[in-house]
């Protein structure tokens, strides 16, 4: 898939060697600012019902396609959903190909063909973002203490390092790191926000909706053996363990409204990945508002979760915009696609970065409750830029 894709605009969502690629810009809405989400579903809702859509494969991601990226807080940050000219798309044994254009410009040429291999970053270094490591223990210090205090049970603490390479990043070339490197994961990019996320925040198709919750980490070590009794001490973490509930119990919340029956798992499972490994459960639900409400606006009432805010919510983002000491931009919010029904995919942007000419910005956060340790948490966080920083080498 990430084969056929040029440098024009793309777009990807990709998992196992599947999902949606696509380049060009036939229609774009920017926003910010509380009403984003709002915006968005509405700028959405009026491009759906003045198209004129010949879709002749009728699976999810077929015909008219949106393809957005929100900031994680109201202030600052914007957010973007945009309608590429051209969308490939895969499922199964099933491809392909949709041509988007305005209705007084001539159809785009498809174009679909293996592309030239993208070029790695040259010259790349890489400093600390907005604080460095003492300075955000002493943060997450700070945070524990609250929490001990009884402000709130856990927040989310996120921080930055900034990659520079001598020539503007061809985004395609960490892309196709990140989908061999993490295939368990979605590969994102939509407006210079990529990575590989394995948090999915919402799915909706066909009136069955999930949610992939992660929370509680541990660092894997290379050694097959000694990983496997590290998962085994993950799954009986006290810490971690209060963590993911207080994950999980957030996105039940959420989602319940607009479910007429739902499944939430009494134990998560661990999920293995090539750098860490994560406590997991997942969600499942039968929305009864599909009519109503897509799911991009299931994204946006599950949006934050404990996953990456905290418990109690409104307390834990308002701490986050007091001590975490940066700009999130979109880092943690949500990226997807959305079709025509309003069904669609929403991971969480994690495990990412925003690339803008020569420069990355790479993301990594880590949940914070009682017991938890400063060190502890900046060597999870260094675990959690490894894909994208690895993905960023030659």
């Amino acid at each position: 898939m990430l084969d056929v894709l040029p440098t024009d605009a793309p777009v990807t969502w990709l998992r196992r060697g599947e999902g949606l690629v696509g380049w060009g810009v036939a229609a774009q809405l920017r926003t910010s600012g509380p009403t984003r989400f709002a915006d968005a579903a509405k700028w959405w809702t009026e491009t759906v019902a003045r198209a004129d859509v010949v879709d002749e494969v009728h699976e999810p991601g077929t015909g008219l396609v949106s393809f957005g990226t929100f900031a994680f807080a109201d202030e600052p940050g914007d957010s973007v959903l945009v309608v590429p000219s051209v969308v490939v798309g895969r499922r199964g044994d099933r491809a392909w190909v949709t041509t988007v254009s305005p209705a007084d410009e001539p159809v785009p040429d498809a174009d679909v063909r293996i592309r030239d291999v993208p070029p790695p970053p040259v010259g790349l270094t890489f400093a600390d973002g907005a604080l460095d490591g003492e300075r955000w223990m002493s943060v997450v210090a700070d945070a524990v203490a609250r929490i001990s205090a009884g402000e709130l049970e856990k927040v989310v603490l996120a921080r930055d390092l900034l990659a520079t390479a001598a020539e503007p990043l061809d985004v395609r070339w960490p892309l196709r790191r990140l989908a061999a490197g993490y295939p368990m994961c979605w590969t994102f990019h939509v407006d210079g926000m990529f990575g590989a996320t394995p948090e999915l925040l919402v799915r909706r198709e066909r009136g069955l909706v999930t949610s992939r919750v992660l929370a509680g980490t541990i660092r894997r070590t290379g050694d097959d053996e000694r990983d496997l009794a590290l998962a085994a001490t993950l799954a009986r973490s006290s810490k971690d363990l209060e963590e993911h509930e207080y994950a999980v119990r957030s996105v039940a919340d959420a989602l319940e409204p607009h479910c007429s029956s739902m499944n939430v798992p009494e134990a998560p499972f661990v999920l293995h990945l090539p750098n860490v490994m994560h406590l997991a459960t997942d969600v499942n639900g039968v929305v009864h508002d599909a009519a109503t409400v897509s799911s991009l606006q299931l994204a946006e009432a599950l949006h934050p979760s404990a996953a990456v805010g905290g418990t109690p919510t409104p307390e834990a983002t308002e701490l986050i915009s007091r001590i975490e000491g940066m700009d999130r931009g979109r880092y943690a919010g949500p990226v997807g696609w959305m079709d025509a029904s309003g069904d669609g995919e929403w991971g969480i942007a994690l495990r990412s970065g925003f690339h803008e000419g020569a420069t990355v910005r790479l993301f990594a956060g880590c949940g914070v409750v009682a017991d938890s340790d400063p060190e502890s948490e900046l060597a999870e966080s260094q675990a959690k830029f490894v894909p994208v920083r690895d993905a960023l080498a030659d």
